[in-house]
C-alpha cells in the first residue's frame, strides 16, 4: 500500500481560545492511495497548530502547512511497505 499527496488547502485558522500565541486551524489534504491494484482518491481534514505568536499571515500559513506535512510524513512512514530482512 502506498499513497501520494495530490493537494493541500488551508481551510481556516484562528487564535487558540485558551493558549496565548498559539494558532489552530484545519488543512484539507487530497490523497491518492494504491492498494491491491485499486486506486482511491479521498480527502483528509487535519487539525493543525502552531506556536508562532503575532506574525504575518504568510508565516502563519507556512507554519500550519508545515505541521500538516509533519503529520503526513508520520502517516506515510507507518504505511510504507516493509522490505523483508535477511536472517543472519
Amino acid at each position: 500500500m502506498s499513497f501520494e499527496v495530490i493537494g493541500c488547502q488551508l481551510l481556516h485558522f484562528g487564535p487558540h481560545q485558551a493558549i496565548a500565541n498559539r494558532i489552530t486551524g484545519a488543512v484539507r489534504v487530497r490523497i491518492r492511495e494504491y492498494l491491491l491494484g485499486n486506486v482511491t482518491e479521498y480527502s483528509l481534514d487535519l487539525k493543525v497548530k502552531a506556536d508562532c505568536g503575532q506574525v504575518p499571515h504568510e508565516q502563519v500559513r507556512t507554519a500550519l502547512l508545515s505541521h500538516a506535512a509533519h503529520q503526513l510524513n508520520k502517516l506515510k512512514s507507518r504505511h510504507i511497505d516493509k522490505l523483508p530482512v535477511a536472517a543472519e
